[in-house]
């Protein structure tokens, strides 16, 4: 059966596109990877009522517009699907396999890798995470010289999904074709790395001050930033006074992905510190070396060399260490994660 609801989801006929145009995800472990602009602005609403107001942001005369369709702005929460063909598409580019815009993903593998259940509310909650992204629209003009172009595109053009038949009726397979502005962007490498953790993190607000840290601070040492900016940046409907306890309870638990915390009360600012998960001074995410291949017992060796660390993260921090393929790719990567591991101790 295809789930369509008018103007946000289009089923996707099977005669529409040739079969080799569509991508299939069936990478487990392939590392969390998201669109540089979409950790820079708040596109995503960070509320759990449908958002209705459109977001418009102004800046040296060039403007960017979020509208969203009736069933609300898309959550940060439905951004995990985006995510997950990011990082599934990256994998594949980086192996140096063919991709596509039309992508089909396994319902109850998104689920896992999201960290969520697998209930029939979570594949209700995915259906509906699939309408507000298709509904969700965004406008920006581009001003050169004397003249000035809009553009309006969507985070996905169309989707469809299959259910199985009977009384469960649970979803099989979600099949959604991003937009060439999605697409594009993930074939030029404008990516960065998160954590595997951030699927762990609940709150709508901190998955939001994680994004802005790992976008801004990156692989600096620190980064500072006024409490007032921040709440700007992050898109959150708060008051100023809400979203400084907030960030209080962030410092209290210091539980962030890749960066401590710490809030000037004084000052009102807000100081992002690189726990050391991710190697200061290296500003470039995508690998410039031919993709080296592990073999399937390297992860494994991993993480009994570099126990309690995210072996996956380490192997991206290895690659961007690299100068040249090694001659032993497995021994290499166990050896990394060792010294790695000598130096920090436990995370």
């Amino acid at each position: 059966m295809v789930c369509e609801t008018p103007n946000t989801t289009r089923p996707l006929l099977p005669d529409r596109h040739p079969q080799h145009d569509l991508f299939i995800c069936d990478v487990a472990d392939a590392v969390l990877k998201d669109m540089m602009v979409l950790m820079e602005h708040p596109f995503y609403s960070l509320s759990k009522k449908p958002e209705m107001s459109v977001r418009r942001y102004d800046h040296n005369g060039n403007w960017v517009e979020i509208k969203p369709s009736y069933k609300g702005l898309a959550t940060i929460y439905d951004k995990d699907i985006l995510i997950y063909c990011i990082s599934q598409i990256m994998h594949k580019l980086r192996e140096g396999e063919t991709v596509a815009p039309r992508v089909r993903i396994n319902s109850r593998e998104l689920l896992i890798f999201s960290n969520r259940g697998t209930a029939g509310k979570d594949y209700a909650a995915l259906v509906e995470a699939i309408d507000r992204l298709s509904g969700t629209r965004i406008s920006t003009n581009i001003r050169t010289g004397d003249e000035e172009q809009y553009d309006t595109f969507g985070l996905i053009d169309a989707a469809s999904v299959r259910r199985k038949h009977g009384m469960d009726g649970r979803l099989l397979w979600c099949e959604i074709e991003l937009s060439k502005w999605v697409f594009n962007a993930i074939k030029a490498q404008e990516v960065l790395t998160l954590h595997r953790d951030y699927f762990r993190l609940r709150k709508p607000i901190e998955r939001r001050v994680y994004e802005i840290a790992r976008k801004h601070c990156g692989r600096q040492t620190s980064w500072t930033i006024g409490l007032d900016t921040l709440l700007k940046k992050s898109g959150s409907k708060s008051s100023l006074k809400e979203f400084r306890r907030a960030i209080r309870h962030l410092v209290e638990h210091d539980h962030l992905p890749d960066y401590n915390v710490r809030f000037d009360e004084e000052k009102d600012n807000v100081t992002f510190t690189n726990r050391g998960t991710l190697l200061p001074n290296q500003v470039v995410d995508s690998d410039p070396l031919p993709y080296v291949r592990l073999g399937p017992d390297a992860h494994t060796k991993a993480k009994e060399a570099a126990p309690g660390w995210d072996v996956y993260a380490l192997e991206q921090e290895w690659r961007g260490w690299m100068s040249e393929p090694p001659r032993d790719a497995d021994a290499a990567f166990v050896g990394f994660c060792r010294k790695w591991y000598d130096r920090r101790g436990r995370p």
